[in-house]
């Protein structure tokens, strides 16, 4: 709850609009079918991922039927071995455990260590929805909230085409 009431506060205090859905934890794309169908918007999926051989850390926002094209993403951003993040890494930069990984996470990353990129479905979408730094709940935000978000936090991203 202490990582739900510290997004609330960012947003709130932000004037950054938003609707709190609570329901039980979710951990797949699957779980989040069933207990998160009545939330509008689009259904997102956070991967974080590691070039281990260049310390370098992604997240990558996207739509929950998309496939990712890990190979097409390593040659993008020139990773040379890329892999998902550890729970240690996920924990030590975004104060996150598995499952409650989203954008809303980058408010834990004040050393920007983690490059963030954005499916442009996901951009294209009037609402979206992502974890409040626990799986519980989710924070439903138009996207001009979420843009709101990003920019209070002086985030820049890259489009995923």
């Amino acid at each position: 709850m202490e990582q739900i009431n510290k997004v609330l506060r960012f947003l709130d205090d932000n004037k950054i609009e938003y609707k709190l859905h609570e329901h039980p934890a979710v951990y797949t794309c699957e779980q989040a079918k069933k207990y998160c169908t009545g939330i509008p918007g689009i259904a997102g999926k956070n991967l974080f991922l590691t070039d281990k051989k260049k310390g370098r850390f992604f997240l990558v926002v996207m739509p929950a039927n998309k496939r990712m094209d890990l190979k097409g993403f390593a040659k993008k951003v020139k990773a040379i071995k890329l892999s998902f993040g550890s729970s240690q890494e996920l924990e030590k930069l975004l104060e996150l455990t598995p499952g409650s990984v989203s954008p809303l996470g980058l408010l834990n990353d004040q050393k920007q260590m983690v490059e963030l990129f954005i499916d442009s479905d996901v951009l294209a979408s009037d609402m979206v929805n992502f974890h409040p730094n626990d799986n519980k709940a989710s924070v439903e935000l138009t996207q001009a909230m979420f843009r709101r978000f990003l920019e209070k936090l002086g985030r820049k991203y890259q489009e995923l085409g």
